[in-house]
């Protein structure tokens, strides 16, 4: 028995693991490059990249697209694996990304933060990049095949689904997120029930790939066997050597207890699991005042009534300085003990998915099992 693959059409990874995208320059190259080289898919966050280089002038709109092509071509430098960018639907130059993101060849955009209903739309003729939206619900993956059927003729290469216990901002609203109606294990099903019909009248195949508190090999045994073509995975990848933020923005998950990690309500206007902190208790006590603008990097943020920039706070945390902003967490950041390379990583998840799926009948994947 062994990991099966993940495929997308002619696009296969050797591992089922996607790295989840996490910005703002949590995963840029470094962590991507590493993780594509384990043979999973390394994911750049595309989100306000352009903070990522201190030394970048006033034209934020070409600070981002020169930092996400840069990064692109980096991780091509260091692998032949497979590469992704997440793409926020809310950016306000999620265009610009996606674009920059079909001209320097990733292989995947991952996009969601809102329904990515255009998506299709950036492709150029000759480009093999695949499309694969992050969505919450069965109705969300049958909105967006319907749409992209009747405007551009295509299909999801895959769809991420995305459960309550993820990490940064939240496809849910407050109350959902522990309503056991909501959980991952109960959505996977029905997003999987959502595109089955769409696959056998196309007879393209469109994995599922299960996200949002995924954190052991267990876990990716589970989720295989449940019918998920694999996994996505973010919060493990931050507390590894390779992962592009500064250590201590690592060292607040090993540091956090379980009460730490908490859900907050982020300028953004979505909710948001991040790691307690000083910040996060001024922001709280009221002692944050409302501020001016430098970038309205996403749509929906409400910068007359915010206190403080999202943007600001995350890039300040990527560079360690957590005085002045506050790290994103999956709900089981808690349980990261320490520090290891990414090929441990993956060395861990994969003994991990060998115990928990030996010994279990009538494989889902038939390549699982050798003789």
């Amino acid at each position: 028995m062994k990991l099966p693959q993940l495929k997308m059409g002619d696009l296969v990874a050797r591992m089922p693991i996607v790295q989840g995208g996490m910005g703002v320059g949590v995963s840029l190259s470094g962590l991507a490059s590493a993780v594509a080289e384990e043979g999973g898919i390394g994911v750049i966050a595309a989100a306000m990249i352009g903070l990522t280089n201190p030394a970048s002038g006033k034209d934020h709109a070409k600070n981002h697209i020169d930092a996400l092509a840069s990064e692109i071509r980096k991780a091509k430098e260091k692998t032949k694996g497979v590469l992704g960018v997440n793409i926020m639907v809310a950016l306000s130059n999620f265009a610009d990304m996606v674009s920059t993101s079909i001209k320097e060849g990733a292989d995947v955009i991952f996009s969601g933060a809102g329904l990515p209903l255009d998506l299709p739309q950036y492709l150029t003729e000759g480009t093999k990049t695949k499309l694969v939206p992050i969505i919450s619900s069965g109705r969300a993956a049958r909105i967006i095949c319907k749409k992209w059927l009747s405007k551009f003729d295509y299909l999801p290469d895959a769809f991420v689904v995305e459960g309550p216990l993820a990490g940064g901002h939240l496809g849910f609203k407050p109350e959902q997120l522990d309503d056991p109606n909501y959980t991952l294990e109960q959505i996977v099903p029905e997003v999987l029930d959502a595109v089955k019909p769409f696959e056998e009248e196309s007879g393209k195949s469109i994995p599922v790939i299960a996200a949002g508190g995924v954190y052991s090999g267990e876990d990716i045994c589970k989720f295989i066997r449940m019918g998920a073509a694999g996994v996505q995975m973010g919060t493990r990848f931050v507390a590894t050597h390779e992962c592009d933020a500064d250590d201590k923005f690592k060292q607040a998950y090993i540091d956090a207890k379980k009460d730490d990690i908490t859900v907050i309500q982020s300028p953004v206007g979505l909710p948001g699991r991040a790691v307690k902190n000083d910040f996060l208790q001024q922001v709280s006590d009221g002692e944050k005042s409302p501020f001016k603008c430098p970038f309205h990097c996403i749509k929906s943020c409400k910068v007359e009534k915010s206190p403080y920039c999202i943007a600001s706070a995350l890039i300040n945390a990527q560079r360690g300085k957590l005085k002045a902003g506050f790290a994103f967490a999956g709900a089981n950041a808690w349980r990261i003990e320490k520090i290891v390379s990414v090929k441990e990583l993956f060395a861990e998840l994969k003994n991990e998915f060998l115990q928990a799926c030996s010994g279990l009948p009538n494989p889902l994947h038939p390549e699982e099992v050798k003789s």
